[in-house]
């Protein structure tokens, strides 16, 4: 059980990793992001960019969580409490971004995780 709760921290603390240190890089190689990005005014290949982030970070997550739990429910666990943070967050930014980005995004989570976790075990992490 602890091991469980451990491992799923540990997922939600890697999504955060991440996520921040591939914004940090699509804020120094994207030209047009870091002016973009404060007011939220993204071209299509930076929505794209960011749900590429979104999805590495998803993945990494529920892969770092399999590996440490070495069972599935944790990332379960993960993919539905990476839902329940974004989702009332992208209900506040509904406006700012296409539905379709919303909709990739929060839809997308759950399956991230869990084929994270998946492709762990798959390659002997476990």
């Amino acid at each position: 059980m602890i091991r469980s709760v451990i491992a799923t921290i540990l997922g939600v603390a890697t999504w955060v990793a991440v996520a921040t240190t591939l914004n940090l890089l699509l804020r120094n190689l994207y030209p047009g992001y870091p002016e973009a990005e404060p007011a939220m005014t993204f071209t299509f290949g930076m929505l794209l960019a960011r749900l590429a982030l979104a999805a590495l970070s998803t993945g990494a997550a529920g892969a770092v969580t399999a590996s440490i739990a070495r069972a599935a429910r944790p990332v379960y666990a993960l993919a539905v409490l990476l839902v329940l943070v974004f989702v009332p967050m992208h209900v506040g930014l509904w406006q700012r971004f296409p539905v379709w980005y919303h909709l990739v995004f929060l839809l997308s989570l759950a399956p991230l995780a869990v084929a994270g976790g998946t492709l762990a075990t798959r390659r002997g992490a476990l």
